[in-house]
């Protein structure tokens, strides 16, 4: 991955919540085994191991129980910017090499850091298990002498970035930030932010890392776990070669939990600089994770948002068309928890009718009350959840870690099943009214600036810090130096990178094929690891099937299409798909439409009834319509204020050209959505919709027999026609280079993307670019980002890419980098393209050779995987065996053919440079790139 850090709580309720929501009926009708060994080392050091032989790839995860809740006023952020150090070497491992040598081995790396735990992981081939113990360890017990000056004041600007990008520089960023300072008291451990203060990153010092280090990063504060295909005994015996040595060091105090309750409801605003709508968040104290009423305010929080049926959606979208999407949920830490109610507005709607709305809609569910057919269908979803949750050795390996550092107790599933399936009526009636009805809550209130007039009744100015664009806070670095590292004695020669073992043999699934009489073509892997299934039914076509005059219509069918069916009302579909324990949604893709289904195998049939009823039957449904177009239009607006979103808008819309389906958004502008009817959508179903331009892709634990029994009910009466594609054409790469700058006055970061429009994804050279962009952008030790991020410290993360179409897609340069940094981090850009043209050394191609091929292994490990193997197959007509052809290609690779690639579609002076940023200051400067003046782009 090339960011590095996840810090967003969805992350943390994915391993607390999501094991525990499922496997009701399954915890009846099949034994679930998850098999795992724990022991503890005399160092204090947690081990748990789980074996899967089917897997071929091995996860290993070291959670260490401390979080931000662990800082003291005046030093926050301080456990996330710790995080950061942790990848920047080590006293054996110089800098830049952790991430080189998994990325050599195959395997890919990350880490993320919550209230409560800072947890790393790789998942990586088998052979490679050596190589992980060896670095894992020597960051563990050999780090600390190697920070220096230099290391961490590049840490301190990639995370201020990083801060930046998805706060300061971000609509509704301090939301968060508001909500915490006044649901918590100044004493509270959650009363900050994961990420911290800016002067606090900034104030970091090295006697702050070494005092954490030692304080928190001892063995006797972590949890290893290792997940995949390994002999336990012979794996024992490394990680006590490796980690045995390893002394335990600070005495981290277990803690009680600390919920809060606030004695009057508070309101607060704040002008975005970002937002060009409303936003209205909610808050009520609520208990910590796995307490008995933890489980019901889960189910209380889909009941009340989730679905047609719910509350919040009937007031707010369909009867007062206020919103889009109604968010409701619970989140649990390990001291307190929080139940949130967000309402996003449409356009020209005003908070104080939004608040109004959601106590209407409270009334509405104290009035008419839940069903257990309500309750039921809640835990049929969960159960799908639950075994998608363990799809992966990945997934297994983190939630046995958050088991036992929360509870310590990995094997605690079976107790969590227990008190999920023990949730009742009378549970969630009991915990509306404890928590939520008539209790104090903070509630904030984000407007456009300038439009404090739509701001909730009673609100009061929040107290927000931002950042002084003028006065960016960067932190000096130092220039490298040769700073000898003093290493601590160790038993072992931890200079020697161990040798990896025998390389494993990718394991290609088997692919069945099949024709259905009317020209569908099914193409399927059997998959026994899980009772799931994945299916996609895929539509030629897509956005390219879209007018010029009226773009956004194949967008607009993904949305309406599953929306109900002549028989069911768009309620009692999702009831019934819900009940299965399914899930059916489409989306929208340059080449196709998708139709997509998750489903527990033993309700394989009846999914699949419901699709074709979707598909045959439609009910376009004229209500549904309504929502879908404001929806869209909304989004847009939104999009508008997003610098991100408005830098890549901008980019296609100069590669493409007005001649070009490409050139446009794909979900069509504001005036073409408000255009769109519902014959319109009649129409492109008619007109692009064919069995002989249609393949069904299916992944799970069904075969080849039962499936295509199954959809022979996609036969009947839909008959192939002859479908007209469109042909649009591509405009070459520009003559010469030009900047073009948006301006988003005060934006603290400047959005950057360069690139041009390329080649197919079915252009015989289309691996080979892929090859060559894998050094250059494609990867997290890519050149672009270690000088951006590892070097400058500019960005959080810089990227490059060919992408996948099947018509000529860009080529693109992407990043976000601080706003003062944008002339230099424009001509680094520039100038590592050109030297990139001048060719790699041997080492570096056989680097590229390495990571590609010996990755291979991850794209076969989950059913999403599958299908989604199988979508590139059949997308771009490639052969079956595609992926070891293209693993040939990989292995002839020359350095003279690499620059040879390069040369031909890599030149910076033949590129568009879009640039989304604050004119008034980084215009100006831009005219001494060597591109001439740039274009100022009314956006």
């Amino acid at each position: 991955m090339n960011t590095r850090s996840f810090i967003i709580k969805v992350i943390v309720m994915a391993a607390i919540i999501t094991i525990a929501n499922g496997c009701r009926k399954a915890a009846e009708e099949e034994k679930l085994n998850i098999n795992f060994q724990k022991y503890t080392m005399p160092n204090g050091l947690q081990v748990i191991l789980h074996t899967d032989h089917s897997d071929p790839m091995i996860s290993y995860a070291i959670m260490y129980h401390v979080g931000s809740s662990r800082e003291i006023p005046g030093r926050t952020g301080f456990a996330h910017l710790f995080e950061h150090l942790l990848f920047g070497g080590s006293e054996n491992v110089p800098a830049g090499k952790f991430d080189k040598v998994i990325e050599a081995a195959g395997g890919m790396n990350n880490g993320f850091t919550t209230r409560d735990v800072t947890t790393y992981f790789e998942v990586f081939p088998k052979n490679a298990l050596e190589k992980i113990l060896w670095l894992e360890s020597d960051r563990m017990g050999f780090f600390i002498n190697s920070v220096t000056p230099r290391l961490l004041a590049i840490q301190q600007n990639v995370v201020q970035n990083e801060k930046r990008q998805g706060e300061d520089n971000s609509p509704y960023g301090f939301t968060e930030y508001v909500i915490d300072k006044n649901l918590y008291p100044a004493n509270h451990p959650y009363n900050w932010e994961v990420i911290g203060e800016m002067e606090d990153l900034k104030d970091a010092s090295l006697n702050d890392v070494r005092n954490y280090y030692d304080k928190f990063y001892g063995p006797n504060n972590a949890t290893l776990v290792l997940a995949g295909d390994f002999n336990p005994d012979s794996v024992k015996q490394l990680i006590n070669k490796y980690f045995g040595e390893i002394k335990p060091h600070g005495d981290v105090a277990s803690r009680t939990p600390m919920t809060v309750s606030i004695d009057q409801t508070r309101k607060f605003y704040h002008e975005d600089n970002f937002a060009n709508v409303p936003e209205l968040t909610l808050v009520w104290p609520a208990p910590q994770a796995y307490t008995k009423d933890s489980y019901a305010l889960d189910y209380l929080a889909r009941l009340l948002a989730e679905g047609k049926k719910a509350p919040l959606y009937k007031v707010l979208v369909k009867e007062k068309q206020l919103t889009s999407e109604p968010v409701a949920y619970y989140y649990p830490s390990e001291l307190a928890g929080e139940f949130t109610v967000k309402i996003r507005a449409n356009e020209g709607k005003s908070l104080k009718d939004i608040e109004s709305a959601v106590s209407e809609a409270f009334e509405r569910f104290e009035k008419e009350g839940i069903t257990q057919k309500d309750v039921e269908r809640i835990k049929a979803t969960s159960e799908r959840s639950f075994y998608n949750g363990l799809n992966s050795v990945f997934n297994k390996s983190l939630q046995l870690a958050f088991y036992n550092t929360y509870l310590n107790d990995p094997g605690y599933i079976e107790k969590d099943l227990e008190n999920i399936k023990s949730v009742t009526l009378d549970d969630i009636k009991s915990v509306y009214n404890k928590y939520i009805k008539g209790k104090n809550y903070i509630e904030t209130s984000f407007v456009p600036k300038g439009e404090t007039n739509l701001t909730a009744d009673n609100s009061v100015k929040a107290e927000v810090k931002e950042e002084n664009i003028s006065q960016q806070t960067e932190v000096p670095i130092a220039r490298g130096g040769s700073e000898e590292i003093k290493r601590t004695p160790s038993s072992i020669d931890r200079t020697a990178e161990p040798t990896a073992g025998k390389e494993p043999e990718a394991r290609i699934p088997e692919i069945w094929t099949a024709v259905l009489s009317n020209g569908i073509r099914v193409y399927g892997i059997e998959n026994k690891e899980l009772p799931l299934v994945n299916m996609n039914i895929v539509f030629k076509g897509g956005v390219s099937q879209d007018k010029l005059d009226l773009p956004g219509v194949a967008s607009m069918i993904a949305s309406v299409l599953p929306q109900g069916t002549k028989t069911k009302t768009p309620e009692e579909l999702e009831d019934a798909v819900q009940l299965l324990g399914s899930d059916i949604s489409m989306y929208t893709g340059p080449d196709d439409i998708t139709m997509s289904a998750g489903m527990l195998s033993r309700n394989f049939e009846q999914t699949i009834s419901l699709m074709r009823e979707i598909l045959f039957e439609p009910r376009w449904d004229t209500s549904e319509f309504r929502i879908a177009r404001t929806a869209t239009i909304n989004d847009l607006i939104q999009a508008e204020a997003q610098p991100a979103r408005v830098a890549s808008t901008e980019f296609y819309k100069l590669a493409y050209g007005d001649k070009n389906i490409l050139g446009y958004d794909s979900r069509g502008t504001r005036e073409s959505v408000g255009k769109i009817t519902i014959d319109d959508l009649k129409a492109y179903f008619d007109r692009c919709f064919s069995p002989s331009e249609t393949m069904i892709l299916i992944a799970g634990n069904i075969n080849r027999e039962k499936t295509l029994e199954s959809l022979t009910q996609f036969v009947g009466s839909w008959n192939p026609k002859e479908i007209t594609f469109n042909r649009y054409p591509v405009p070459p790469a520009p003559e010469i280079s030009r900047i073009y700058f948006v301006d988003m006055p005060g934006s603290r970061q400047s959005v950057i993307y360069a690139g041009y429009p390329s080649i197919s994804r079915e252009n015989p050279d289309y691996k080979k670019a892929d090859f060559v962009n894998y050094r250059l952008g494609g990867a997290f030790t890519s050149i672009l980002n270690q000088i951006l991020r590892e070097e400058k410290g500019y960005t959080y993360g810089a990227h490059s890419t060919f992408r996948e179409m099947k018509s000529p897609g860009p080529f693109m340069i992407w990043t976000s980098v601080r706003s003062d940094a944008t002339f230099e981090s424009l001509r680094i850009i520039r100038d590592e393209m050109e030297k990139y043209r001048k060719g790699i050394s041997p080492a570096d191609l056989q680097f590229i050779k390495n990571c590609m091929i010996r990755s291979d292994a991850m794209r076969f490990e989950t059913n999403n995987a599958l299908v989604g193997m199988l979508t590139t197959m059949t997308r771009y007509d490639l052969p079956q065996d595609y992926i070891s052809k293209e693993e040939i290609v990989i292995r002839n690779m020359t350095v003279e053919e690499h620059k040879a690639i390069t040369d031909k579609y890599i030149n910076p002076d033949k590129m568009y440079y879009v640039v989304v940023g604050d004119a008034a200051s980084q215009l100006q400067p831009l005219e001494k790139i060597g591109f001439g003046k740039p274009i100022l782009v009314n956006k």
